[in-house]
């Protein structure tokens, strides 16, 4: 069965991402509005205008996948197809209350929803959360998200908030841990292609193990570290109050207080 019908708005890389995730999983005829992207195939379509877009075209779910300073100017442009509709927003910082003075009382149900990038390879993790869908129109926004990865579903905008430095930027620090460790491969005598290749597939390895188990991911930590071994003795630096642990929470609070910044 296809997924719903789309016109998706915006397709830089979240929103390319999250096509390129729901075209591999089958897409009723959607369009996109986007001034620069490609041309996607038949039957979907490109549209670089607002008033290009077919008049008969009435999408299931309009996805909204711009800069957080262009809501405005988008959602006016795209007020004809707005009532009726369901909207998901994918935009940081933009206020369920705030796109609904954007869409000029439309009857739109409003969905803010922050997936993070590995959605592009189906792996995503997305919050959702709206006050407006019955059981039909949250059963059609999960269809569409989980084709993409996990799907969690808040009760409110503060927790959907309080996703941001967890699931939106917690690629960002996974992919740090791979730099570093590509770094001290190559500092302690390892050939660079080694390097990269021990580094990305430890990584990758240990998130595939820990998608695989029922274990704890605390519990899989210890199942790996032997009293007084290699790893415990590495672990004592990482795991020292003024290490990891108090640079994950000072992290986190950083990226909070950024979203915050960004809201008001």
């Amino acid at each position: 069965m296809s997924l719903p019908s789309l016109l998706l708005v915006g397709c830089g890389k979240m929103g390319g991402a999250l096509w390129q995730g729901w075209l591999e999983r089958g897409l009723a005829p959607s369009v996109i509005l986007d001034r620069r992207c490609e041309a996607p195939p038949a039957p979907h379509r490109v549209v670089r205008r607002p008033e290009d877009i077919p008049a008969d075209f009435k999408p299931d779910i309009i996805v909204l996948a711009v800069k957080p300073a262009g809501m405005e100017e988008a959602l006016s442009s795209l007020h004809p197809f707005l009532d009726g509709t369901i909207l998901i927003s994918m935009l940081a910082a933009r206020t369920i209350d705030s796109l609904r003075a954007a869409c000029h009382e439309a009857s739109t149900r409003i969905v803010r929803a922050m997936p993070n990038t590995p959605a592009a390879i189906g792996k995503g993790v997305t919050g959702v959360c709206s006050p407006d869908l019955d059981e039909k129109g949250r059963s059609l926004c999960t269809a569409l998200l989980s084709a993409v990865g996990d799907v969690a579903w808040v009760g409110n905008e503060e927790q959907l908030e309080a996703l941001t430095p967890i699931s939106g930027c917690g690629p960002a620090y996974v992919f740090l841990l791979a730099e570093l460790l590509e770094k001290e491969a190559l500092r302690v005598g390892l050939p660079a292609e080694t390097a990269r290749l021990i580094a990305r597939g430890t990584v990758s390895g240990a998130g595939a193990l820990l998608e695989a188990s029922p274990e704890e991911s605390e519990t899989l930590r210890k199942n790996v570290t032997s009293p007084n071994g290699v790893t415990a003795k590495a672990l004592e630096v990482l795991m020292a109050p003024d290490a990891w642990p108090a640079a994950m929470t000072e992290a986190v609070d950083k990226a909070m207080a950024r979203s915050r910044e960004m809201a008001s």
